[in-house]
């Protein structure tokens, strides 16, 4: 699988939902929280463009937030993100 990594606050509750569901599906994330690191949170508005919480990232990959990762979910195009963004499947 590929990494992920999620960038939250400790109060929201939408990155409660996010890291639920990555949870659900048996997935580890790196957890960032940006509420005191004014540094990174504005370098993460600067690469996303976004100002809000949670901004997730699958590898290299942007998926945006939780509402993004979920509709991945729903769609059942998570599964293969994670797979096209896994560290050995460029090796194939």
């Amino acid at each position: 699988m590929s990494a992920i990594t999620i960038y939250t606050t400790p109060t929201c509750p939408y990155c409660h939902a996010a890291k639920a569901l990555l949870m659900n599906k048996g997935l580890s994330y790196r957890e960032v929280d940006v509420q005191n690191d004014r540094v990174t949170a504005v370098a993460l508005m600067e690469r996303t463009g976004r100002r809000t919480v949670p901004q997730i990232f699958i590898g290299e990959t942007h998926v945006g937030g939780f509402d993004d990762l979920n509709a991945l979910e729903t769609a059942g195009r998570l599964d293969r993100l994670l797979e096209a963004n896994a560290p050995d499947h460029a090796a194939r």
